[in-house]
């Protein structure tokens, strides 16, 4: 697999290819209007899927596979009409392989299910507000990827810092505030935690688990809050939306600084003798992101850079989220072309998590290139990546297609 990965890189290398982010045959999607004299009277509709065929080997047992996977499949629904309100509804699927695939397509094989659906009422461009199950998240950029446009083959994983633990797929069910002001945007939430936390160890002595709402009750751990906050010189990004650009591809110039936070007292639980106790969950990060044309032929450059502390209770640890620090940055370039229907953008990412409970850092390491056929709409990524774990190291090498529209 790797001479493949090799070869494509080779290919993105020798051939100098660039456009705008969008696709050149896009023209803004399909819209349905309902009024042509009001044309804030209309419903969005945008629907993607992501393809992949995964390539993996884990040490120390050297046990090695392959797989398809239907790695997303969405449909997204944007509807208003006045600019007053809108509404948002979001379907779709994850993850779907050979082994949780149901014969019939029903039970939990068929994997379909409700990613957000909000109400929003826009007082000004400084001030909307809004409520439902919704991705108005805090913390970082990152924690409110968009997947319709990143730049590495998939997000990097531990910056969903929440997913399935207070969440519903990074998702909470809850009220959220929004607005710019000048350079300055910012969201705030309050929202009601999840009762059935992927987190469902029994409650420990000396390291905690996040599932405090389970085992505490509601009054102490239902609600957490969150926020994030940028500001941007050069072009200022849209917050129309939650979902954050992965990559431009050089058609905006932006530089934005992010601080954001998230905190959920009583959030996870711990066995003190004979008793559980609460420990409040605050997880905080500071970010920035950069993507510009460069030169006259619009090569352009993406980068992004995150410093995140996390706080999930006493010795936490579980899958990709430990109390401890983590930092993450990845860096693309997108070669000039002539040709509007093809480019290329190497990239490579990287992330270290310090655990404490662990005497090891975990180090993730990404290199991969995109191949777009028609901007973010249709691309090939090819993406070799290792993760190390103390005496644990798993290598992966990706193949993914996707198409939106």
């Amino acid at each position: 697999m790797y001479k493949y990965f090799l070869l494509l890189l080779f290919v993105g290398l020798t051939h100098q290819k660039v456009d705008a982010q969008g696709s050149p045959n896009y023209n803004g999607g399909f819209k349905v209007t309902f009024d042509e004299d009001q044309p804030d009277k209309f419903l969005r509709i945008i629907s993607w899927a992501q393809s992949q065929f995964n390539y993996s080997d884990e040490s120390p047992d050297d046990v090695s596979n392959t797989n398809f996977l239907l790695r997303r499949a969405r449909l997204l629904l944007v509807g208003q009409i006045t600019n007053d309100f809108l509404i948002v509804s979001h379907i779709g699927l994850n993850n779907m392989s050979a082994q949780n695939m149901d014969p019939v397509g029903t039970g939990d094989g068929s994997q379909i299910f409700l990613h957000d659906a909000w109400v929003q009422y826009n007082l000004s461009e400084k001030l909307s507000l809004g409520g439902g199950l919704h991705y108005f998240n805090g913390i970082s950029r990152l924690n409110n990827q968009s997947t319709l446009n990143m730049m590495t083959l998939d997000n990097n994983r531990s910056s969903w810092a929440t997913l399935g633990l207070s969440d519903q797929f990074a998702r909470h069910l809850g009220v959220f505030a929004k607005g710019t002001l000048g350079k300055f945007q910012y969201q705030v939430a309050i929202n009601n935690a999840i009762a059935n936390s992927l987190d469902d160890r029994t409650p420990m002595q000396g390291q905690a688990t996040y599932n405090g709402l389970n085992n505490l009750g509601s009054a102490e751990s239902l609600y957490n809050y969150a926020g994030y906050f940028t500001y941007h010189l050069f072009d200022e990004e849209s917050n129309y939306l939650p979902y954050k650009v992965g990559s431009y591809l050089g058609g905006k110039k932006v530089l934005t600084f992010g601080a954001g936070f998230f905190a959920h007292p009583n959030g996870s639980v711990v066995q003190q003798q004979n008793d559980l106790a609460g420990e409040d969950v605050l997880l905080y990060a500071v970010d920035a992101f950069y993507d510009t044309p460069l030169g006259d032929r619009n090569a352009a450059l993406t980068a992004y850079a995150v410093h995140q502390q996390n706080d999930y209770g006493e010795n936490y640890l579980f899958g990709p989220y430990g109390t401890g620090a983590m930092t993450y940055g990845h860096v693309g370039y997108a070669f000039a072309s002539d040709n509007d229907n093809l480019r290329f953008q190497p990239y490579v990412s990287y992330a270290t998590h310090q655990f404490d409970a662990a005497d090891d850092n975990r180090n993730v390491l990404g290199a991969g290139i995109n191949a777009y056929f028609s901007g973010h709409s249709s691309k090939l990524t090819l993406e070799f990546k290792s993760d190390t774990f103390g005496d644990l190291k798993q290598e992966i090498v990706s193949l993914q297609a996707m198409i939106y529209l």
